[in-house]
């Protein structure tokens, strides 16, 4: 890796292919595993995998400049009157479909960016207090990252606890010797 750019476009490409990878991890389950309680992460597989769908949905608005987008499923039922702009994601094909959607706006974002870019604050408003904050462009870009290693962590270790016996690789090495393996 040359930049920062660089770096963050790999560690995006990495969050990209793991997401991927948990979709397809979780598509064999029937609805009940999906949904099956466990007092890890956000309570279930499905539950997870829409907080990684949202947390990806709202950074990326505030990246363009929208600092209150709200996902739908992440938040249903949160908001005084359900203040959705939209319906909560219904199922794991819809969430696949809308993920998909999401993954190319990301790639596109990321393929725009500037070193001088990483530096600009990014704003965001608490969707339950209001409250304004700004962050670094880079810092964001990161923690979207951190964030989603964090929770795939607790998917995968949902899935083990679930009897899943391939569980879904997640490791940047995994991808990095794929991709020689394949060049």
């Amino acid at each position: 890796m040359s930049t920062a750019v660089d770096l963050i476009a790999r560690m995006n490409q990495h969050r990209l292919w793991v997401n991927a990878n948990l979709l397809a991890a979780a598509a064999p389950l029937a609805d009940e595993a999906l949904r099956r309680e466990f007092a890890i992460g956000q309570g279930s597989i499905y539950k997870s995998l829409l907080h990684l769908y949202a947390a990806e949905y709202v950074w990326l608005a505030a990246l363009v400049g929208d600092e209150s987008a709200v996902a739908p499923g992440d938040v249903a039922g949160k908001l005084p009157g359900n203040q959705l702009g939209d319906s909560p994601i219904a199922s794991l094909a819809e969430l696949r479909e809308r993920w998909t959607e999401l993954a190319a706006r990301w790639k596109s974002y990321v393929r725009s960016l500037t070193p001088e870019a990483l530096d600009e604050p990014v704003w965001r408003k608490n969707s339950l207090t209001g409250q304004r904050s700004a962050s670094r462009r880079s810092d964001v870009l990161l923690h979207v990252c951190t964030h989603a290693q964090y929770t795939t962590a607790q998917v995968v270790n949902m899935l083990r606890q679930l009897g899943v016996e391939k569980l879904p690789d997640v490791m940047l090495i995994v991808l990095a010797r794929q991709e020689a393996a394949s060049a």
